[in-house]
């Protein structure tokens, strides 16, 4: 049963799924008031602790402390609410890269009882409306170097009445910060329930109408207390840098939640390629680092060349599985463990990943505090361990679609249906295959393409790679790999030729790609995720041209 909403505007509890298409929710160990405000938590709850001093932000050249932070939020709130007429439960779009403006935005948004939306800035204006008329969002907060796409999007839509310009930078200068400079430093925060809905993460899915995921007050809390506390061990001193998108759930955690929550510090860089990193993680002498396993390797890269990280305490790696030869050869050269992590905007953040004391190549990990996971077969009996199958897990967060029949796709029999085809091990550790949709079926054969991919990147030569199956008349699918070669390869038939037979002496000889192509770059999200589809639809393309011919 749902504890008590603050709410006046219901939309969000109104369109939440059916009671009986919630997974189950395991809560022990994660109890909050009937009444808890998640951005009270992390702001003025921290200076109430004695760390009002203390540095929690960093982005533009400018530090600011918990203190300032507090009286940054409190003043953008009562401007959201005493300006802009926002009412607890009312949906806020913030649109702007990684920048602690950013984060000021969604912490005031979430202090008025809003349900924040925070939205990547390299999104489009058709892109933005598919989202704003999903969530019938009527007001926006966005960097005004980012006005374009979204004053394009209000043109055209029927709920986005309102967009406030705010200053990503360190100047303040723009309509919200304005106005805001002028409020006092002091507001009441919306006593919102914590079953209240404070966040709509939209997935980055590649096909079909967006989705969706609620998540709670209680939910931002959760991960930080669970993940956070338990697996990374977060500490006061700790200094936090990244790559990921606070639009996504995995930026969001890792660069805002699980700092503010235990009085650590966040440096925010709008763009975060691994050179980037490296100067960030030098100069700060950052402790904890999240990226993907393509900037993992890149900075491994770099040590040759001088790179520093001799200041990382902990490493984390999501968005794709990590390769083991990636592991490897980054343990191998910084001795800072490096961490996989299994996690998905549904369920908000990683929910399988390794420990500190237990870190392993070739693994993705165990469950992460507080969650459960098993590995079923279509009709959602569990399998065998060794045996590939279908991942299903359940914790103290998970799917929550508004309004969107997908719910019962992913939700089943109480548990959350990741999409990921998963094998646990004798020892209960849990290793990824591939994306269900992305296992390769050859010859009556079922290839993971991640393993083909691991095995291609223990070749000198490989820089990056991706592996997908093709249509083929006699064998049904073929292994097909894409490699982007490290400087001075050349990319002749001679070189395809030693990658093949490299995959066949490294893993099992019926797993080799076929066909290997040589391609300058990789199609990828913001976050570093393959986007193995754009290779499928760029194949079938070259083949249904070929058949012209």
């Amino acid at each position: 049963m749902l504890g008590p909403t603050a709410h006046v505007d219901t939309f969000a509890r109104d369109n939440l799924p059916p009671p009986d298409q919630w997974p189950d929710f395991l809560l022990e160990g994660f109890a909050y008031p009937d009444h808890v405000n998640a951005a009270v938590e992390l702001t003025d709850r921290m200076v109430e602790r004695d760390f009002g001093d203390r540095v929690a932000l960093v982005g533009h050249g400018r530090r600011r402390t918990y203190r300032e932070l507090s009286d940054w939020t409190n003043r953008l709130a009562r401007t959201l609410v005493e300006e802009y007429g926002v009412k607890p439960g009312n949906r806020v779009l913030v649109r702007s890269a990684n920048n602690p403006a950013m984060i000021a935005c969604w912490l005031a948004a979430t202090k008025v009882g809003a349900v924040v939306v925070n939205t990547m800035p390299m999104l489009r204006a058709g892109e933005l409306s598919k989202i704003v008329d999903k969530a019938q969002i009527g007001l926006a907060l966005c960097d005004t170097r980012l006005l374009d796409e979204l004053t394009a999007c209000a043109k055209e839509s029927r709920f986005l009445r309102s967009i406030v310009g705010f200053d990503g930078t360190a100047s303040h200068d723009s309509e919200l910060d304005r106005i805001a400079l002028k409020k006092p430093a002091t507001f009441e925060a919306v006593r919102t329930g914590r079953d209240d809905v404070a966040l709509l993460g939209f997935t980055s899915g590649t096909t079909g109408a967006p989705k969706a995921t609620m998540h709670f007050h209680r939910d931002l809390l959760i991960i930080a207390d669970g993940y956070a506390k338990q697996v990374l061990q977060v500490r006061p001193d700790d200094i936090f840098v990244g790559s990921p998108p606070i639009a996504f759930t995995f930026g969001l955690g890792g660069l805002a939640v699980f700092p503010l929550r235990f009085g650590a510090s966040s440096v925010l860089i709008e763009s975060a390629t691994p050179p980037n990193l490296v100067k960030i993680i030098e100069s700060y002498r950052a402790t904890v680092c999240f990226t993907a396993p393509t900037a993992y390797r890149t900075m491994t890269a770099a040590i040759d060349e001088g790179a520093d990280f001799s200041s990382l305490r902990v490493a984390v790696s999501a968005g794709e599985t990590l390769p083991a030869p990636v592991h490897e050869a980054w343990t191998q050269r910084t001795g800072v463990p490096n961490l996989d992590g299994m996690g998905s905007t549904e369920m908000l953040h990683v929910f399988i990943g390794s420990r500190l004391d237990d870190c392993r190549a070739g693994v993705t990990g165990r469950p992460a505090p507080g969650y459960e996971a098993k590995i079923v077969d279509d009709a959602f009996n569990e399998v065998p361990r060794g045996k590939v199958g279908r991942l299903v897990v359940r914790g103290p967060t998970g799917c929550r679609y508004l309004a969107d029949p997908r719910q019962r796709e992913y939700v089943q029999n109480g548990w959350n249906v990741t999409g990921d085809a998963f094998i646990e091990n004798e020892e209960g550790y849990f290793r990824f295959a591939a994306r269900n949709d992305d296992m390769i079926i050859s010859a009556g054969y079922n290839i993971a393409g991640p393993e083909v991919e691991a095995a291609l990147l223990t070749h000198e030569a490989v820089a990056e790679c991706a592996v997908i199956g093709i249509p083929d008349e006699d064998r049904g699918q073929i292994v097909a790999a894409f490699v982007v070669l490290k400087p001075g390869g050349r990319d002749d038939d001679a070189l395809a030729l030693r990658l093949q037979d490299h995959v066949k002496s490294t893993i099992a000889p019926y797993k080799y790609p076929r066909l290997v192509r040589f391609v300058e770059a990789l199609p990828k999200t913001q976050t570093g995720k393959i986007q193995r589809y754009q290779l499928r639809q760029a194949e079938a393309a070259r083949r249904a041209a070929a058949s012209l011919l």
